[in-house]
């Protein structure tokens, strides 16, 4: 059965310009962080500092988008960051980006060297197909529950992200045994959908040559 991603129609109306790509990836070779991995992490935050000048994340118009989209459903931006403006920050800290296995770190360069969120998701632990809802606060995460109203993607079983992209569920992330993934690309406008797809290919391309042998596949939901 083919997995397929679904937006409501109450969060299309929070956030009119919101899209999502899809990137479903079979047969991949997951395991530890290793060199490869690094070098794409080095690469991408050099490729933000040059694309930021200075500037800090939070003030990139993408990055703004996204407060407001935050701001929209009753979470503090400065308290509740997208997954890509907090990538940017530890990027540009002293610390750098961190190591946490081959498939996240693929997924975390490519999320820093376009300043766009990207969440992955082992579809071996997805329950039927993702959906971006509006939650009602019945939702399980965890062992916690989300905000009613909070923007949240959701499988059969209950929340695999809270806060839209802003904190992963343990029971659907990557780790280093995962070989099958569904990864999520997401923006708001200014950042064209065009950049977006870019964003994706750059994304489909490193996953192809960390696992030549994977089936990979870019999905436009629209």
């Amino acid at each position: 059965m083919t997995l397929r991603t679904h937006v409501a129609d109450d969060v299309r109306a929070l956030a009119p310009g919101f899209a999502h790509v899809a990137v479903v990836a079979r047969g991949l070779v997951g395991g530890p962080s290793d060199a490869a991995g690094a070098a794409l992490l080095d690469d991408a935050a050099r490729q933000l500092a040059a694309r930021l000048g200075g500037t800090p994340p939070q003030q990139d118009p993408h990055m703004q988008a996204w407060r407001a989209a935050y701001a929209a459903f009753g979470a503090k931006p400065s308290k509740f960051r997208n997954s890509a403006e907090a990538l940017a920050r530890r990027a540009l800290g002293d610390a750098g980006l961190p190591r946490i296995n081959r498939l996240v770190d693929i997924y975390n360069a490519v999320s820093v060297a376009h300043l766009v969120p990207v969440g992955g998701e082992d579809t071996d632990h997805i329950d039927g197909d993702m959906h971006l809802i509006r939650a009602t606060g019945e939702e399980r995460f965890d062992e916690e529950h989300p905000d009613p109203g909070e923007v949240v993607w959701r499988d059969g079983t209950g929340v695999t992200c809270r806060r839209w992209n802003w904190r992963q569920g343990v029971r659907t992330r990557l780790t280093e045994d995962s070989t099958n993934a569904l990864f999520l690309l997401e923006r708001q406008e200014p950042m064209t959908y065009g950049e977006l797809t870019a964003a994706a290919e750059e994304l489909a391309e490193a996953l192809q040559k960390s696992s030549p042998g994977a089936e990979i596949e870019i999905r436009d939901p629209a």
